[in-house]
């Protein structure tokens, strides 16, 4: 049988190991490995954030907080 990967505090992108060892911010590189993403997509995305000049969680609440 086949040994399953355990996420334990070894597991340095495990969601355990990110609560307790991670600040408010990482890099680029370390998000993309802790999502899943590739190196090039988390640049992008990225990019896109700051090409627009406001983060998009702040989208949602801007746009229902405006008047009709």
């Amino acid at each position: 049988m086949p040994s399953q990967k355990s996420t334990t505090h070894h597991d340095p992108f495990s969601p355990e190991h990110i609560r307790a060892t991670w600040s408010g911010t990482a890099s680029v590189e370390d998000a993309a490995q802790a999502f899943g993403l590739s190196r090039s997509k988390s640049y992008d995305l990225v990019r896109r954030v700051l090409e627009s000049g406001e983060p998009e969680y702040n989208t949602a609440s801007s746009a229902s907080t405006k008047p009709s």
